[in-house]
C-alpha cells in the first residue's frame, strides 16, 4: 500500500512540474505563474487524497466507483478552488482554473495504471 502510495505520489509530482513549467510559458500575466504552482500544490493535495478514497471506497475490484469517488472529490475541489481564487485571493481565475483542471486531467490519466496495481 505505501509503496503504491509513494508511486503515485512521485508521478503526480511529477506531472504536476512538467505541466506547470509548460503552463507557466503560456500563461504570462501578472499572478499567472502565482496561480499555476498553487493550483500545483493543490491538485497535488486533492490528487492522493482522491487516490487514498479510492482505495477505501472501491474495496476489492470495484474499479467504477474507485474511480467515480475520486472524479467527485476532484470535481467538488475544483468548484471550490474556484470561488476561493476568485474572490478570496484575487489571483487570475483562468490561469489558476486552467491549470488545476489541466493537472487533474493528467493525473487522472495514470492513475488506473496503479489501480490495477
Amino acid at each position: 500500500m505505501r509503496s503504491i502510495m509513494a508511486r503515485q505520489a512521485t508521478l503526480t509530482v511529477g506531472v504536476v512540474i512538467v505541466a506547470g513549467v509548460l503552463l507557466s510559458l503560456a500563461f504570462r500575466g501578472p499572478d499567472d505563474a502565482s496561480a499555476v504552482w498553487l493550483s500545483g500544490v493543490v491538485a497535488i493535495a486533492v490528487q492522493l487524497a482522491a487516490f487514498s478514497l479510492s482505495r477505501v471506497v472501491g474495496v476489492g475490484n470495484n474499479i467504477t466507483a474507485r474511480m467515480g469517488a475520486g472524479a467527485l472529490l476532484r470535481l467538488l475541489a475544483l468548484v471550490a478552488y474556484a470561488l476561493v481564487v476568485v474572490l478570496v485571493l484575487k489571483l487570475p481565475a483562468v490561469a489558476a482554473l486552467v491549470s488545476l483542471a489541466t493537472f487533474f486531467f493528467l493525473s487522472t490519466v495514470i492513475e488506473p495504471l496503479l489501480i490495477k496495481s
